[in-house]
């Protein structure tokens, strides 16, 4: 069964030969930079070697949430839900976005007092963020059969659909007059002096001053062929969507056992809370040890397996000139095959917990390659190593939510103003200057 179908975004015709700004990467990360420089009136193209969201941009949950982020994302993903609540009155397109609320359960791996000291960091920021127990909870999710006894509510959370924001953001950078070139690959950056001067794609050399990187799971072998090293892995999550019920909740929950979101159609999406998987491939051992604090920290989590990416990234070329043909180009669009066992057992917790799932069927299942940093937290950053060139990536399962904010970040940083946030947390010389570089789950 293959992946979702994002809203198609049809290709310029024509490449353009000079931009200020070039944005390689069509996710949500990508879009949303674009739009960003668009609407400062920067000239900006951006290509995508497949489909606009292909990838994890339609792949993820849907969720836009502050809950349980890392303390040092919650300064952007405050800026990012003021985005989203505006989004579709500033683009003219619908993204599915409505603030729901998420109810993170307390059980498990995240119990009362973990949940209870993560609020520690929102105290004071006017979320409504919450335990609730009792009739509150019960007024939440109605007619559940669950032994959630209390848990952490954040009502300022939401959803949008994956399908469709990404696609509409991009439309929406269109209208401002950036360029959008599908079916394209950038190939490299074409360098003079040690600083951008323009870039190679498959349709020939466009010349600009700047380039953001935003190639999800492709970045570290774009910014590697680049000599940029980019600590970056990916993991597989697996997801399901099922067909329309009612009545239904309209919080999303997420619990030890599975997690879930009401979709624009009435069905649900549901996938696991808890369980990823990461394919046993040569970068595993290239980057272990920087990763060794985050397997630490997630080794329930996290199931490690030998498949065939093996061969497919032992194979892969890591160096190339910009006249050879790229793995961008062999590979349109990634599209692993979801875990039948994941599905299976996620699928039963959900039905036995929600007796409302019972008349429903699963429509469509997938999965989809998270790019993740050791620290769990994103990069956006300018790179010192060569000047114009600036990398937004390895947003660990995070990116859809965040994304609006990371592109706004992004073009400031881009465009040297006051950024909207302080970015040293998120600079790629984090891993190279000597920081401690490990997750932080907040509790």
């Amino acid at each position: 069964m293959p992946g979702p179908t994002p809203t198609p975004v049809e290709s310029d015709f024509t490449l353009p030969k000079s931009v200020d700004v070039v944005v390689i990467g069509g996710g949500i990360i990508g879009v949303s930079t674009a739009l960003e420089l668009a609407d400062r009136g920067v000239s900006v193209l951006l290509c995508e070697k497949g489909r606009i969201a292909g990838e994890q941009s339609s792949r993820n949950w849907g969720w836009v949430r502050l809950g349980i982020r890392d303390p040092r994302e919650i300064p952007l993903m405050q800026e990012s839900i003021r985005i989203w609540r505006g989004l579709e009155g500033r683009i003219g397109r619908v993204t599915g976005y409505a603030q729901s609320g998420i109810l993170f359960g307390a059980s498990g791996a995240r119990d009362d007092d973990k949940l209870t000291q993560w609020l520690n960091h929102v105290d004071g920021l006017q979320t409504g963020a919450r335990m609730v127990s009792g009739p509150e909870l019960d007024a939440l999710l109605p007619d559940n059969t669950m032994t959630l006894r209390s848990g952490l509510y954040m009502p300022q959370d939401g959803r949008a659909e994956p399908q469709w924001a990404a696609p509409a953001i991009a439309e929406g950078a269109r209208d401002r007059g950036a360029a959008i070139m599908t079916q394209c690959a950038v190939r490299s950056v074409d360098l003079e002096a040690g600083r951008i001067a323009g870039v190679f794609t498959e349709r020939g050399r466009v010349r600009c001053s700047q380039v953001v990187l935003a190639g999800g799971a492709w970045s570290r072998l774009f910014a590697g062929n680049a000599g940029i090293a980019l600590p970056q892995l990916k993991v597989l999550n697996t997801v399901m969507r099922t067909s329309p019920v009612e009545p239904g909740p309209e919080v999303s929950l997420w619990s030890d056992d599975f997690a879930i979101r009401k979709r624009s159609d009435g069905g649900y999406t549901i996938a696991s809370g808890h369980e990823n998987i990461a394919d046993i491939v040569p970068d595993i051992f290239r980057l272990g040890l920087q990763f060794l604090p985050a397997f630490r920290l997630e080794w329930r989590s996290l199931r490690f397996r030998l498949s065939r990416r093996w061969m497919t990234e032992a194979k892969q070329d890591r160096a190339w000139l910009p006249t050879d043909v790229t793995p961008f180009e062999l590979c349109r669009v990634l599209d692993p095959d979801p875990s039948q066992k994941v599905l299976r057992r996620v699928w039963a917790s959900a039905r036995k917990a929600m007796p409302v799932l019972e008349g429903a069927e699963i429509v469509q299942s997938w999965a989809g390659l998270i790019d993740v940093t050791p620290d769990a937290i994103p990069i956006i950053s300018d790179v010192d190593e060569v000047r114009g060139l600036h990398i937004a990536t390895g947003f660990s399962g995070h990116g859809f939510g965040i994304g609006p904010a990371a592109g706004r970040l992004m073009a400031d940083i881009v465009t040297g103003i006051s950024p909207v946030v302080d970015p040293t947390a998120f600079r790629l010389s984090r891993f190279t200057d000597g920081s401690k570089v490990r997750p932080d789950a907040g509790y």
